[in-house]
């Protein structure tokens, strides 16, 4: 109101406060000359004012207009607002309403299953007690154990089923005659496989050169800490005792890659201590973990196998940093599933099935968070994401730890053996492996009691002959846990150990 007020003033005429009447006093007329306007002029001053009075209302018309305007709107809004803040109010109350019914509804279901699982319970318990009842009532009348009725049921089921055995056996043979084409090309297959040969070697040690030695204490800190910090982030064992070498061991071919370039950049960078160390170790494992999936990936397109789950992909680029005997795993697999598919199409085998085959059968090998053969390693690994079975029996079955299922796995098996034999693939280091079955047998010797040893199939196996008059059944048992455990501590090693303790005692006398 104020802004019209003003308005209005402005165009008003200013009032002229009327003076005080003097007393007039009679003096000789003297006029003085006006200006004088003329009739247009004054004209035109009115007609200017007039008009300025019509805008000053239009203007404030306006502004009345504006206003209310402004006023509507804002109710308007408000009632909206006002509108939706209900309707939001009704939605949380109707909520919170659903919330405390479901969670009334879950409290009463959980009550239920616990009533349910001790009535559960209580029958299990009471089965179990009918069952031994029953048992013990059935040994009482026949006058058998369990163990024997066991024998017995046996021995009459395979006495029974040997007629069905033997038929079966005759419909299979009648069945491959028939299906010549079929049983020509497993013949084939067969004769390849006599022609084949395997090897399975290792590549575990890293060496990353030094300029003096001013600079391998600085690796080994004070007192050691740099070094301990440095072998506990990248799981790897440093061995300093050669002039010029820092060598790196560890059969886990991704970490042993990881400490060598981590390494190689501390000695770069001069600033070696444990938080450099950590920072440096994990920037080191993203960049490797980065370049192994473009490794996996580039060997899957290379090999046209498309759409495999990424973990599987990933797990496949560690190929990149994983050696046998010299021979590059990318190497290899490229090689091997090349041969394999290419005897896929001579003897009219599944291509598919051998090239997934060959592709994944040594995934194993890079999987070092599980105990167990490469072999097992790898099935297990490739079952959690739903590969095929006859993929899974080329996996399990090419080392032959199975019986061979098909031809494709036979197919495998053969590439494999072209591929990791042929002259130049590989090459072996005689000196490593005795120096390793040697400390294998010594582990096993330095235990009391113990008689010979002998390590077998290449290291994974030692047996140990004790003196059955120093040690019993019981302390056999100690004897294989204990050289186990000290097998893991003082020596590394390929996929697993076997530890077999075998206790034998003999009576001899001769008849004259």
């Amino acid at each position: 109101m104020s802004f019209l007020t003003n308005l209005q003033k402005m165009f008003q005429a200013p009032s002229v406060a009327k003076k005080p009447r003097r007393k007039q006093v009679t003096k000789p007329s003297r006029r003085k000359p006006g200006k004088v306007y003329s009739a247009k002029q004054v004209l035109l001053n009115q007609q200017e004012i007039e008009k300025a009075q019509t805008r000053a209302r239009e203007i404030i018309l306006e502004a009345r207009d504006e206003a209310f305007k402004i006023k509507s709107d804002a109710s308007e809004q408000a009632r909206k607002t006002e509108q939706q803040a209900q309707v939001l109010k009704d939605r949380i109350s109707q909520k919170e309403l659903e919330t405390r019914e479901k969670s009334a509804a879950l409290q009463e279901r959980e009550k239920l299953l616990i009533e349910r699982n001790k009535d559960l319970n209580q029958r299990l318990e009471e089965v179990e007690k009918i069952k031994k009842q029953q048992l013990e009532k059935l040994e009482r009348a026949a006058s058998l154990t369990r163990e024997e009725a066991k024998k017995l049921i046996l021995v009459a089921v395979e006495k029974k089923l040997t007629p069905e055995i033997a038929r079966k056996i005759k419909e299979s043979e009648e069945k491959a005659r028939e299906e010549s084409e079929k049983k020509g090309r497993e013949i084939l297959v067969e004769a390849m496989h006599q022609g084949a040969t395997d090897y399975v070697p290792e590549y575990t040690v890293s060496s990353v050169k030094i300029t003096d030695e001013d600079m391998k204490g600085r690796v080994i800190g004070r007192e050691g800490r740099n070094i301990r910090t440095f072998e506990k982030t990248t799981g790897v064992d440093v061995d300093l005792d050669e002039e010029g070498m820092i060598r790196l061991s560890s059969f886990d071919s991704v970490r042993r890659e990881i400490a060598r370039v981590a390494l190689e950049k501390l000695i770069a960078d001069g600033r070696i201590q444990p938080s450099r160390i950590e920072e440096i170790v994990d920037k080191t494992k993203k960049d490797i973990e980065r370049l192994m999936y473009q490794a996996g990936e580039d060997l899957c397109h290379r090999l046209k196998v498309y759409n495999l789950p990424r973990e599987v992909v990933a797990m496949l680029g560690r190929f990149k940093y994983r050696f046998s005997y010299g021979q590059n795993m990318i190497a290899h697999t490229l090689e091997e599933t090349k041969i394999g598919v290419k005897l896929a199409y001579e003897v009219g085998a599944d291509v598919n099935i051998v090239r997934l085959g060959c592709l994944l059968h040594d995934i194993g090998k890079v999987i070092t968070e599980e105990e167990g053969t490469h072999v097992q390693v790898g099935v297990n690994f490739l079952r959690k994401y739903n590969m095929p079975q006859p993929v899974l029996d080329c996996v399990a079955q090419h080392h032959e730890d199975e019986a061979f299922s098909s031809s494709e796995a036979v197919l495998v098996y053969i590439a494999d053996a072209i591929s990791g034999s042929r002259p130049g693939a590989r090459y072996e280091d005689y000196e490593e492996y005795v120096s390793r079955m040697d400390k294998l047998e010594k582990l096993a010797k330095s235990f009391k009691g113990v008689k010979n040893t002998y390590a077998i199939q290449a290291g994974r196996e030692v047996r140990v002959i004790v003196n059955p008059d120093k040690l019993d059944d019981a302390a056999i048992i100690k004897l294989a846990s204990d050289l186990r455990d000290k097998i893991k501590k003082e020596m590394t090693y390929p996929g697993q150990v076997k530890v077999t303790v075998i206790r034998e005692k003999r009576a001899e006398k001769i008849a004259k």
